[in-house]
């Protein structure tokens, strides 16, 4: 996809899903737009106005019965002109249009690229330009809230912020070594730490709601694990709300991955259900527990099913993961779910105050199933949302965590050592992270691969 600023192709796409509907929408931009409209309605269309047109092929033959909206630039979604073309919605006569469209001299469209046009002719940052794909993607309404505040600017405005909070003293710092005549001690002299401790706090604060507004994106991978017949398939049934995985007193009835998509007050999860582990001589079985150790090695989160009733429930619990010691990954979070609680006589409960948070409950009743919906939204710091979050992907996050590293060094270089050309080095590290969110820096790769994830239309 090229990524020329000025490019001076007219663009068109149908800017609408795919499939029948009611109103089909042909989009075009560029400097042919309104030419190519006036060519195939024969009205020159006043900006902004909504006209009832015909819309005709090649030949003057009448394909459908329309609306005529055109945008001039700069005034536009893109920054250049645009025309739309409003017909009925079948998808057959959404390409002829198209093709006429492309026969008077527009062409194709590529995944995003009205979008990237918008980006590139500053209408928007590439944090708003990300948001649009999110909200058409969102999958809850929780999501498309957030996907909007993004659009909106919530989370560009924020980094803006700090950019220049950074930039400011960088610039600062950065004169101080530079005329080193004036024989000002910078670091004595002024507020550099505690500038430097503020911007940090802020990357940090900035960095806990790009989390949650990725989990809200992309949801959070839950992997229930266990030995056979601890009641696994149970608990997906139970989060489910939906019998997805057949129950049965057999050991090993569960031999393959289930998986399920639910949701828990707007947080996605994606419900692994996996293969019971432990030694077994079944071919089939081993492959089963081979998948269910992999996606354990993926997964967000981990529930570890016992059994209850079979077990001596004081037996704490880094004894009773110990026993699994060698399939879990160290690196994901475990909530150990002490299940079966009926037949154990014990009370349905959540114990935080301990290394790993410990759930007793019972898949088969329900008793406790609340009290692990809830730690679930903690633990994906759900809780603590409110109505200022805001979508966030991957990149963000990973921005914002290098942005803080540079912080963290700065900081550490200033209070150990006073070095004042390591402390700039850094915050320009960190200047680069940060810009890179909303585009301000950001490389021609970078900006491909994420426009060519957008639909056509957009």
């Amino acid at each position: 996809m090229s990524l020329l600023v000025g490019d001076s192709d007219t663009i068109t796409a149908i800017a609408t899903g795919p499939g029948a509907g009611g109103v089909g929408i042909i989009r075009l931009s560029g400097p042919k737009a309104f030419s190519v409209a006036q060519a195939v309605t024969g009205v020159t269309a006043k900006a902004r106005q909504a006209h009832y047109v015909q819309i005709h092929d090649r030949h003057g033959d009448v394909l459908d019965q329309g609306l005529l909206l055109q945008f001039p630039g700069p005034h536009s979604f893109t920054g250049e002109d645009v025309a739309e073309l409003h017909c009925h919605g079948g998808p057959v006569l959404l390409r002829t249009v198209l093709r006429e469209c492309i026969h008077l001299g527009a062409r194709q469209a590529a995944p995003g690229e009205f979008s990237q046009r918008a980006f590139l002719n500053n209408k928007i940052d590439l944090v708003q330009a990300e948001a649009i794909a999110d909200l058409i993607s969102s999958s809850t309404e929780a999501a498309a809230r957030s996907a909007s505040r993004s659009l909106s600017g919530a989370f560009s405005t924020q980094v803006d912020a700090l950019l220049e909070q950074l930039i400011r003293l960088r610039v600062f710092i950065e004169a101080a070594i530079d005329f080193p005549e004036e024989e000002i001690d910078f670091i004595a002299e002024s507020d550099v730490l505690e500038r430097l401790e503020s911007i940090e706090a802020s990357i940090d604060s900035l960095l806990a709601g790009a989390r949650r507004g990725r989990t809200l994106r992309d949801g959070l991978k839950l992997v229930i694990a266990g030995a056979p017949n601890a009641g696994k398939s149970s608990l997906l049934n139970q989060l489910a709300e939906q019998d997805s995985a057949i129950v049965t007193d057999i050991p090993g009835t569960t031999r393959d991955v289930l998986r399920e998509y639910v949701q828990i007050d707007g947080l996605p999860l994606h419900i692994v259900d996996t293969a019971g582990l432990r030694d077994s001589a079944d071919a089939i079985e081993q492959e089963g527990i081979r998948r269910a150790r992999t996606e354990m090695q993926s997964a967000d989160h981990i529930l570890l099913v016992i059994d209850s009733s079979q077990i001596n429930n004081t037996k704490d619990s880094t004894t009773l993961i110990a026993a699994y010691k060698g399939d879990l990954p160290p690196a994901v979070p475990i909530t150990l779910i002490r299940n079966k609680c009926d037949l154990s006589e014990t009370p349905a409960f959540i114990d935080r105050d301990k290394d790993v948070t410990e759930i007793s409950l019972s898949a088969r009743s329900g008793d406790g199933i609340a009290l692990l919906r809830q730690h679930l939204l903690s633990a994906a710091g759900m809780s603590d949302s409110d109505s200022s979050d805001f979508s966030a992907r991957e990149r963000h996050v990973l921005a914002l965590e290098d942005c803080a590293h540079h912080l963290r060094q700065g900081l550490f270089q200033l209070k150990q050592h006073g070095a004042a050309e390591l402390i700039a080095e850094d915050l320009r590290y960190a200047q680069d992270s940060l810009g890179s969110i909303t585009g301000s820096f950001s490389s021609d790769e970078l900006l491909g691969e994420i426009f060519s994830s957008f639909c056509i239309g957009k």
